[in-house]
């Protein structure tokens, strides 16, 4: 039932996007419901450390603590799933599903790690775990940023 209504959200959300394309004054986007963060969850990484120096492609671990991983789409209380955010200076909305771009990877199946591949150079790093249509949680469970050089 819940899934129910949050796609009717995002459906909504669609239709009063494409309407406010049509007129002439940018409307803000609706908000649309976020899930309740259980008390205590952590979002961090297992790998790499912060600071490290890692090679051209390298595994990330992320790690999670007091809630589980399940795919995106599956509304299992306490559970979501993870999103890389790479060299992303400010977070995005929290009201919305999270992007899925170069910068916002998305790992909607419930994956755990992922080989990275970045050209040389400083980068940073972040978590932030979303529910199953990638809206972040209320509060949202990001994890600190961290800083990896690349060789």
């Amino acid at each position: 039932m819940k899934y129910r209504l949050l796609c009717a959200a995002a459906v909504a959300l669609l239709a009063a996007s494409a309407q406010a394309q049509d007129s002439k004054a940018p409307a803000a986007a609706p908000a649309l419901p976020r899930t309740a963060a259980p008390a205590g969850a952590e979002l961090y990484f297992i790998a790499p450390a912060d600071g490290a120096t890692v090679g051209k492609e390298f595994t990330v671990r992320f790690g999670l603590k007091g809630m589980g991983v399940a795919p995106a789409g599956v509304t299992t209380e306490k559970t979501g799933h993870h999103h890389l955010l790479i060299d992303v200076a400010e977070l995005p909305p929290m009201n919305l599903p999270l992007p899925n771009d170069a910068q916002h990877k998305h790992f909607g199946g419930g994956q755990t790690e992922v080989s990275l591949s970045l050209p040389p150079g400083k980068h940073t790093l972040q978590l932030i775990l979303g529910d199953a249509l990638h809206i972040p949680f209320d509060p949202p469970i990001v994890s600190p940023k961290i800083t990896v050089t690349v060789k």
